[in-house]
């Protein structure tokens, strides 16, 4: 959530926020308003505590009329009490309840727009004119079933739309993908990760996941426990509650996870494939840092994406995400597309958000510096989600017989092997 007090000093820059992202404006005055309510009546509060103080000590030296008088003013300082607590308890309820439903502050540098009014920022690589080769490329639903690598029918019938099996070379792409990321990452300095997948609400809540992305999400309401969409949810409440070192940040952990989505409001969209499922598997980097160096770590999570990338050999593009599309917890963010060839575009593939303090203090962490304490930063970023990435590889890499070269980066994870064969 973000600062109560700059909302207080600022709140057109909140409302200036609120309006780009599309979100409801009328929730910064309806927050003014509690929190003005929750004030005055912690402040009527402590008056008539302190007048009960006084009357206390009035009453013990009191007699006769007087001391009656003091004793019915007593009781009914009693119920005056009672009730400016009451009336405080329930405006700070509401305070809490409409700052937490507060999408942070967009950075001033971020696209303003929709989900089509992103700034392309480079475009790196240039896709294969198949055509010029002599032959029309092959989707990876074909190619998956040539290599034997994806099943997807066999998906279907044992888990319902959306499914999918890797198989034989396919589940070793897999393996070798998730340990080329942790290669990469634990070379920068990263932590490796195996999260849970399943979190406490507190968890889920504090990341910001359980406001406009609550559709997606899977709760196993028997157990109050939510399936992960990301590892950035355990990985951002690892530290929850918790104060750090800031001469110990920046603290870079790289989760690796299952990672679930319900895709609700997709029908219809990407329903063959891989490219949109209910079920993957994530590398993701999250970072813990000073918010003054927050976005400067947001070009270096940037770099290291790119980095991935141009390893495996793959055409992409950078884009600067615009404001209405981006979570409630992005100040900014930045998505790398992979070009798919027989979709003739670019897809998503990365992600990278800076989140500044926004869920650091949903969570409760924070940063000591010098004997004081104040909110830190996170950051996240995609290092490969894998579907994705064996889709972009097998379309950009194939060659006219079905058999798929591999990029030579990744080849040591694939015990050498430099083609994917076709099984016969």
């Amino acid at each position: 959530m973000i600062d109560l007090r700059l909302l207080r000093e600022d709140p057109d820059r909140v409302r200036a926020s609120q309006r780009v992202r599309g979100e409801d404006v009328d929730l910064v005055d309806a927050l003014l308003s509690a929190d003005e309510r929750r004030r005055s009546s912690g402040s009527r509060f402590d008056e008539l505590r302190s007048e009960q103080r006084v009357l206390g000590k009035q009453v013990a030296q009191a007699k006769g009329d007087e001391k009656a008088a003091l004793l019915q003013r007593t009781k009914d300082l009693a119920a005056e009490v009672k009730a400016a607590d009451a009336e405080q308890g329930a405006a700070k309820e509401e305070a809490d309840r409409l700052l937490r439903s507060l999408a942070n502050l967009i950075d001033p540098a971020a696209p303003v727009g929709g989900e089509e009014d992103f700034v392309t920022l480079e475009e790196i690589g240039t896709p294969r004119d198949f055509a010029a080769e002599g032959f029309e490329p092959r989707d990876h639903v074909e190619l998956g079933q040539i290599l034997g690598a994806i099943d997807t029918e066999r998906g279907a019938k044992v888990a319902g739309a959306r499914s999918y099996y890797l198989t034989g070379v396919g589940a070793l792409l897999e393996l070798a993908l998730v340990n080329m990321a942790i290669a990469q990452a634990t070379a920068a300095g990263f932590i490796p990760m195996i999260t849970p997948t399943l979190v406490r609400p507190a968890a889920m809540d504090g990341t910001g996941f359980l406001g406009q992305a609550a559709e997606n999400v899977y709760h196993l309401a028997e157990d109050d426990r939510y399936l992960v969409g990301t590892s950035e949810v355990p990985l951002a409440a690892y530290h929850m509650d918790e104060i750090l070192d800031a001469d110990k940040l920046p603290l870079r952990y790289a989760g690796y996870s299952s990672c679930f989505r319900r895709e609700a409001g997709t029908y219809g969209k990407d329903t063959r494939g891989i490219i949109r499922v209910h079920q993957f598997e994530k590398v993701e980097m999250f970072v813990y840092t000073t918010p003054e160096d927050a976005e400067n770590e947001h070009r270096r999570l940037l770099q290291w994406e790119k980095d991935f990338l141009n390893a495996l050999e793959l055409p992409y593009r950078v884009i600067d995400v615009a404001s209405g599309d981006l979570g409630a917890s992005a100040a900014r963010k930045f998505d790398i597309e992979a070009w798919i060839p027989t979709q003739g575009k670019y897809r998503e593939v990365t992600s990278t958000s800076n989140t500044t303090e926004y869920q650091a203090r949903r969570l409760s962490i924070r940063m000591r510096e010098e004997g004081k304490t104040r909110p830190l930063a996170t950051l996240n970023g995609t290092l490969v989600a894998v579907p994705r990435t064996i889709v972009a590889i097998l379309e950009n890499h194939q060659q006219a017989d079905g058999s798929v070269v591999v990029p030579e980066a990744l080849r040591p994870y694939l015990g050498g092997r430099t083609v994917l064969e076709p099984v016969k």
